[in-house]
């Protein structure tokens, strides 16, 4: 068997470069193959990047025009508006999964948004997170937990995440008793769905059905991954990589199931230790949770793959200003929108 690109790979944070200033919560980035990133941020829209000039500008998220003032759907998306999971349209709007407003949005690249879906058969969706879009034109959304304060749910005894389809018969639960969703990737062949649930610190996958529904439900990797996962994505190799959040990590889980942790920003540090052992005893705090993490990118989110040969790896996180991002051995896998 060919040896794997990232045998023996490993990143320092001096091998860390930034791009662009100011952000907030810069959790989810979509990369395109003009150079453009596409930032969730928590001003109340989406951040613009051009990597070849660093110039940026945010779009915020207005009420399309359509709708009467009159409206509910006409008041401005920045009241309670945090954009969070984000994915393209195929035409290159922008799907937004919004952890402040409960509910899957559509935003068009000057802002214009609408809502798609905030409920399932009359019942609120959830607490929405990510979102994904597959070469069927089909759309998954991540509900992490269906506990209205989020927080009450970073707990190992909560398992109500789940994920929804949203297709041409409107939306429905593919998947639930999740352990809080996080985000979720698919295959090269689009074979198994790969989840982030984030609270069993743990990824897990489920075979697509035809319909697109989800079976099969079984752990990909250590039971254990040791801390709590947030963001995965494919390379092209198969690794799927990972971030834990709040101790900062980006690892690896390669297609034989072995963990690699590629940046270790927070090496153990006493404030994480603290966090996770309170946890594990479900007594997790906010205070505790604020005290973890290091400083490459404060509560480590997501990967994303990008440049021309799609070798860059951009870094999101919750607490950090700036996308940091180094060069990968390996190419990622090619998104949909790729």
């Amino acid at each position: 068997m060919a040896s794997n690109p990232i045998d023996g790979f490993e990143v320092a944070p001096g091998d860390v470069s930034y791009v662009g200033e100011g952000l907030q919560r810069p959790e989810c980035i979509l990369a395109e193959r003009d150079g453009s990133l596409w930032v969730a941020d928590a001003r109340g829209g989406v951040v613009h990047i051009d990597t070849a000039t660093g110039r940026q500008r945010l779009i915020h998220q207005e009420s399309d025009s359509r709708f009467s003032e009159a409206s509910d759907d006409a008041q401005r998306f920045t009241t309670g508006t945090l954009p969070n999971g984000l994915a393209f349209a195929s035409n290159g709007d922008l799907l937004i999964s919004n952890f402040g407003t409960d509910r899957l949005e559509r935003m068009t690249r000057s802002g214009e948004s609408t809502v798609m879906c905030d409920s399932i058969g009359g019942e609120p969706i959830g607490k929405v997170n990510f979102v994904m879009r597959d070469s069927k034109e089909r759309i998954y959304v991540t509900v992490s937990t269906m506990i209205p304060n989020w927080m009450e749910a970073i707990s190992p005894n909560v398992a109500d995440g789940r994920i929804v389809l949203v297709d041409s018969d409107g939306p429905r639960v593919v998947a639930e008793g999740l352990a809080f969703t996080n985000e979720v990737r698919l295959d090269a062949n689009e074979e198994w769905m790969y989840i982030a649930e984030t609270c069993g610190k743990r990824v897990s996958r489920m075979r697509v059905q035809p319909d697109g529904s989800l079976s099969d439900y079984e752990v990909f990797g250590p039971d254990d991954t040791g801390a709590l996962i947030d963001g995965i994505a494919f390379d092209s190799h198969g690794n799927l990589w990972g971030t834990h959040v709040f101790n900062d990590r980006i690892f690896a889980i390669t297609p034989d199931g072995d963990l690699r942790i590629i940046l270790d920003d927070d090496r153990g540090s006493t404030a994480s230790r603290a966090f996770l052992d309170a946890f594990h005893r479900d007594e997790a705090t906010p205070e505790l949770m604020l005290a973890a993490g290091g400083t490459v990118a404060p509560w480590t989110a997501s990967v994303t793959f990008g440049g021309a040969d799609l070798r860059t790896v951009y870094v999101g996180s919750l607490r950090g200003t700036r996308i940091p991002y180094f060069r990968s051995p390996v190419a990622g896998l090619a998104m949909v929108h790729w």
